[in-house]
């Protein structure tokens, strides 16, 4: 659980660190800095975000009859799937014109409101929204892993964060340069296949309920195969689980919708990756002239610009 929940939050937290450095640089640039106060109530507020989706989904289906519990975690599972999906297929065709549309929301909403709230509301939404994934998929990972840690999973999470933090602050000082596209693809790839077995696990769940048929038609069972609790091969099916929620005996349903997930979305991942895909990268006609080339560039606008992909 420890390296999958920082990998995740490594990724959903770096996203929000760029978006975070990106209204940084803008107003250092802008000469508001005495905004910047207010982009870090801004994130202070989107960080209670998720610890309040986090809370609810913790104690509150405790309350519900099993089946209600079964329905909920299903559901929530694919919801969550959901959502990573689309965000890694949104990064995907709109990173690199990521910065230039967060400057246009700026520019406009300190044209508005001069006082510069609405700097607020951009990072509680940049932020909130990174935060809810992390939470809704992180919560999705736990529920479905035969063997959960909480000291685990806490602190997968805690690291992957802090390592997000470092690594988005280090780019918008230019202290690092990384290739933002093969980061992506490699933590996309990633979060495709842990998707596909939630979608699995979610599946699960609702036949267990009783929403979907077929609980005990399994394709195969192979739990008979599974080592005694103190051979290294045990340990090796126990991170498969935690990370790719692999399972011994699905059923046929499940089995058909981790592979229903995974063909499709990995493929038009690839293609997105290899540049197949239509996105945005190639629409600058809209986009205002360049500076001119003897105009200095402020060091934090250097390392925000390493962050486009």
């Amino acid at each position: 659980m420890f390296v999958a929940n920082l990998l995740i939050a490594l990724r959903e937290g770096f996203e929000a660190s760029l978006v975070v450095g990106i209204i940084a640089a803008y107003l250092v640039k802008a000469g508001r800095r005495d905004l910047m106060s207010r982009l870090w109530i801004g994130v202070g507020l989107a960080a209670l975000i998720p610890l309040g989706v986090g809370a609810i989904l913790t104690w509150g289906p405790k309350t519900l009859t099993f089946q209600a519990q079964e329905i909920l975690g299903g559901g929530l599972s694919l919801v969550a799937v959901a959502m990573v999906t689309w965000m890694i297929f949104w990064m995907g065709k709109n990173s690199r014109e990521l910065k230039h549309d967060i400057e246009s929301d700026l520019t406009r909403s300190l044209a508005h409101h001069g006082k510069g709230w609405g700097v607020v509301w951009i990072a509680i939404l940049a932020v909130g929204r990174e935060g809810v994934e992390t939470a809704l998929f992180i919560w999705a990972t736990v529920k479905s892993s035969v063997r959960t840690s909480t000291f685990q999973t806490t602190a997968g999470v805690l690291v992957g964060l802090a390592l997000a933090v470092v690594l988005g602050w280090a780019v918008y000082r230019g202290a690092v340069r990384i290739n933002m596209h093969r980061f992506f693809a490699l933590t996309g790839a990633f979060l495709i296949l842990v998707a596909a077995g939630i979608v699995a696990y979610g599946v699960g769940d609702l036949q267990e309920a009783g929403v979907l048929p077929g609980i005990m038609t399994h394709a195969w069972d192979y739990s008979a195969a599974l080592p005694a609790s103190t051979s290294p091969i045990y340990w090796l099916y126990v991170v498969l689980v935690a990370m790719f929620q692999v399972n011994l005996a699905p059923t046929v349903l499940q089995t058909i919708a981790w592979w229903v997930y995974l063909i499709p979305v990995m493929g038009l991942f690839i293609a997105q990756v290899n540049g197949k895909l239509p996105g945005r990268a190639v629409a600058t006609k809209d986009r205002p002239a360049s500076r001119p080339a003897a105009e200095p560039r402020p060091s934090a606008e250097r390392g925000t610009a390493t962050a486009t992909l």
